[in-house]
């Protein structure tokens, strides 16, 4: 496999979970950047394929990597997940057991950093500019790249939408699209047995995937990790929901990452991943059993039955909606201009609804959460979109 070009090697990844939206990303960039004279090259399994290359072996012979070009990418471009594959990998934070084979000699602590073997990987493969694609984890291994000296140019991904430095990431339309169809659906369920509906959706560290369908009316009330919620308080507001409605339902949207009052995360396990963190999962669950439980106090005795549906992977498969058709085009065809322009350790960005860019270490620099004060009914468990002249598409976040 060799790669010669007139202008040189662009390296592109997918890290962190998959999301529509990925594959037209990888599409706008190959086709831009061939076009403009360069090569292209995919690296497989995101940044776990750059710690697999063997530099002993030769280049063709790789299994972590692929050429990219028109014909194959053209295919790819109106599916879902990512054809390069995807890792939750932390170079810099490597278990002794997942070390490659061909580098157990030369790493044998506990944790290990190998950023040197992924940058002389990046030699190796004559990789000229990378383009990572992904959340905040991913692209916080981005800056160490930039700060390692590689020329990077990052796109952001993450149906949470809550990467720092931009109004929308990849992924986050499609999610909230299927939220708010998959929530319509099991209305016919929930009004047919006349049950709260508690479903359980994304959303770590900000709401957002569970304020935007209960804004647009998918639920009733929304409970999301910015603020702690009195389950009493909850049970009771879903109680006379269910009362005025003649159908005698009523829905929440319950984001992986909301806190009971006075308690922390639900985790399925005590296992982290590379980045640190448990798996979220469960929450779902208990807001489920304590609506059933505390239901009699506002039923007049009698119980409330609960219908618990975790939404999970429904909402992050399958092909992208329109919007993440249209801006992983527009991302991909930004990033081009940036390595044109000799512009690297940026991130292509929405802002304010216009398309820009700004220093990738704005990715480590806070979080992006939901701005509740503005936003968010704590009393009433349900978003607050009174002002809205003057605001953008998606913005109702702060940093912290």
């Amino acid at each position: 496999m060799t790669l010669p070009s007139k202008k040189g090697t662009i390296g592109i990844l997918t890290g962190g979970g998959d999301v529509p939206g990925l594959n037209p990303a990888i599409r706008a960039i190959t086709v831009r950047a061939l076009r403009e004279g360069y090569k292209v090259l995919g690296i497989r399994n995101g940044w776990e394929g750059l710690i697999r290359i063997d530099r002993n072996r030769k280049i063709e012979e790789q299994e972590f990597c692929q050429i990219l070009d028109e014909t194959l990418v053209n295919k790819i471009g109106r599916t879902g997940g990512t054809f390069l594959h995807t890792s939750r990998t932390r170079p810099s934070h490597l278990a002794k057991k997942d070390i490659p084979s061909h580098l157990k000699d030369k790493y044998s602590d506990d944790v290990n950093d190998l950023t040197p073997e992924v940058v002389q990987n990046l030699a190796y493969l004559g990789v000229d500019y990378l383009i990572p694609i992904g959340g905040d984890d991913t692209l916080s291994y981005a800056v160490r790249m930039h700060e390692e000296g590689v020329k990077v140019v990052a796109i952001p991904k993450t149906m949470d939408n809550d990467v720092p430095g931009t109004d929308y990431s990849i992924g986050f339309s499609t999610c909230v699209t299927r939220t708010i169809e998959l929530t319509h659906q099991l209305r016919t369920t929930a009004g047919s047995h006349e049950r709260f509906l508690v479903l359980e959706v994304f959303g770590r560290y900000a709401g957002f995937t569970a304020l935007l369908p209960t804004m647009a009316g998918a639920a009733n009330r929304c409970v999301i990790p910015e603020h702690k919620f009195n389950i009493e308080n909850l049970a009771e507001l879903l109680a006379a929901d269910r009362f005025s409605n003649p159908s005698r339902y009523s829905v929440v949207l319950v984001s992986e990452g909301a806190m009971f009052k006075s308690e922390e995360m639900v985790f399925e396990n005590q296992e982290t991943d590379a980045y640190g963190h448990k798996k979220l999962g469960g929450v779902g669950d208990r807001v489920s059993d304590k609506l059933q439980e505390l239901s009699p106090q506002f039923n007049n005795g009698k119980k409330i039955g609960a219908i618990n549906q975790r939404l999970a992977y429904l909402v992050r498969c399958g092909d992208p909606d329109a919007m993440d058709s249209l801006v992983p085009m527009a991302y991909g065809n930004l990033a081009l201009n940036l390595i044109l322009e000799g512009k690297t350790g940026r991130l292509v960005v929405l802002r304010n609804g216009t398309y820009d860019h700004v220093p990738l270490s704005e990715v480590t620099g806070s979080k992006k959460i939901v701005d509740i004060e503005r936003y968010y009914d704590t009393d009433r468990l349900r978003p607050k979109f009174n002002h809205l002249e003057g605001l953008s598409l998606f913005v109702m976040s702060k940093s912290v």
